[in-house]
């Protein structure tokens, strides 16, 4: 699977892409996420799933942003102020909508009607639970659907299995003329292989126009978006269709065995992004990497290292095996994070290693610090989280505890297992040792003459 990935989607994560597609008129994009997702049996909606670093709602709204729309719309539900928290960095671009009663995928798109009031080019409809998508393919359906006369363009599968899926009916000319949801289908019907992914583009403001007129006369008793194909057709106009190449780009997910799915394939493509930048993973199958984390080529992952949130890692460092990064972790140039360490909003230095059974929690660590086995940084008080500082050179011992806030001097030492309490500050050079721990006085030697 990590070989799948290929260079035109490395933008998917990091930036946007460099060749830009002439757009002749506006893109607006619409995100259709007020499903609640039962089948996962979870409190919160399927769009604010995890997904490596971003709710999956996210993902489709990152791939759609390199291509610079005018405006973003996302259909939400019930759940509309934990998706408007979770999309909290976004909320200056993006618009939300409400679709109060869930009355299917028509009836949520016309809930964007208003957020586009007086909007004119192309719609591009997406999903909040299908987070695979990526700028290279939301750059073919755009260029089909210019290069085409339609007013309506869909992307399609081909699926071996179709089920669940609508058949995508088209006449002995090859012309889209219908899409009929499993439901509604005829046997023969449901024989079709060429399915509907549900991502369309359609011209506006006509196709917002006529979702107007579709009704709820259906098996599922909601307005279905697919009705929109057979609007087309009995006027006369052509509908536009792009098969995709790739099923894996448009899947989604309703249960805990497609999200699992779904979740691998994003972990292998983050992988395969850091892979291809000179980053050495030992082995790919045991490292797990959020989106958000940055690291520069020439670091080396470890097996059984999982990396999460905003975690920066410089040239030259080795991460486990057995290592834990949350969020907030830098680690500077040769910095070395060894077996069953776990670090969280810590700043390490360059050269400076934490190689077993330690925890470091809101520390500032300077260059050449050796960490010993067993360390804690003790930043919690039951109310407040408190901040440890460690300079350059310094030595912790094996089991030492330091309970922040805290200072250790450059160049200073702790013996193995002191308890450095709250509000202690090694001076430059000092060697604490004990239970509270206490500066170690030199013995006095005599003088000759004494």
């Amino acid at each position: 699977m990590l070989g799948l990935i290929c260079d035109s989607l490395t933008p998917f994560f990091y930036g946007v892409r460099e060749a830009r597609l002439n757009m002749t008129s506006a893109l607006h994009i619409a995100v259709l996420a007020a499903g609640e997702g039962t089948r996962l049996g979870g409190a919160q909606p399927k769009v604010l799933t995890p997904l490596w670093g971003r709710p999956s709602v996210a993902w489709p709204l990152e791939a759609a942003a390199s291509l610079e729309p005018s405006t973003q719309v996302v259909v939400v539900g019930r759940h509309r102020a934990a998706v408007e928290a979770a999309l909290a960095e976004r909320n200056d671009s993006v618009v939300f909508a409400d679709q109060a009663e869930p009355l299917g995928t028509g009836h949520a798109l016309l809930c964007a009607k208003q957020a586009l009031a007086g909007a004119t080019g192309r719609l591009l409809v997406l999903y909040g639970d299908c987070p695979l998508v990526h700028p290279a393919l939301l750059e073919s359906l755009l260029e089909a659907h210019d290069r085409s006369p339609a007013a309506l363009t869909l992307l399609t599968m081909e699926l071996d299995d179709p089920t669940g899926y609508g058949r995508v009916v088209r006449d002995d000319a090859g012309h889209v003329v219908a899409i009929m949801e499993q439901a509604d289908a005829t046997v023969d019907e449901q024989s079709i292989c060429e399915v509907n992914t549900g991502i369309w583009v359609l011209d506006l403001p006509q196709g917002l126009d006529r979702l107007e007129s579709l009704g709820r006369d259906n098996a599922q008793g909601e307005v279905y978006l697919t009705d929109l194909v057979g609007l087309a057709t009995q006027a006369g106009e052509p509908v536009g269709a792009l098969c995709w190449h790739d099923p894996e780009d448009v899947l989604g997910f309703n249960d805990h065995t497609e999200l699992a799915l779904v979740r691998g394939i994003l972990r292998e493509r983050i992988l395969a992004h850091h892979l291809e930048a000179g980053v050495e993973i030992v082995d790919p199958g045991s490292t797990f990497l959020d989106v958000t984390v940055e690291i520069e080529a020439g670091a080396q992952l470890l097996p059984c290292t999982m990396i999460e949130g905003h975690v920066s890692i410089a040239k030259g460092c080795v991460v486990g095996p057995f290592a834990h990064l949350r969020d907030g972790t830098v680690l500077e140039a040769g910095a070395e994070i060894g077996n069953f360490t776990e670090i969280k909003k810590t700043r390490v230095g360059a050269g400076s290693k934490a190689k077993h059974l330690t925890y470091l929690g809101n520390a500032e660590i300077g260059a050449k610090v050796n960490v010993g086995c067993g360390t804690i940084t003790a930043n919690y008080d039951g109310k407040h989280k408190h901040t440890t500082k460690i300079a350059d050179g310094a030595f912790i011992g094996s089991g030492t505890v330091l309970v922040a806030p805290s200072e250790v001097g450059e160049g200073s030492r702790t013996g193995a297992g002191a308890i450095v309490t709250a509000g202690s500050k090694l001076s430059a050079g000092e060697t604490w040792i004990g239970v509270p721990a206490r500066p170690l006085q030199a013995k006095r030697v005599p003088r000759p003459t004494e």
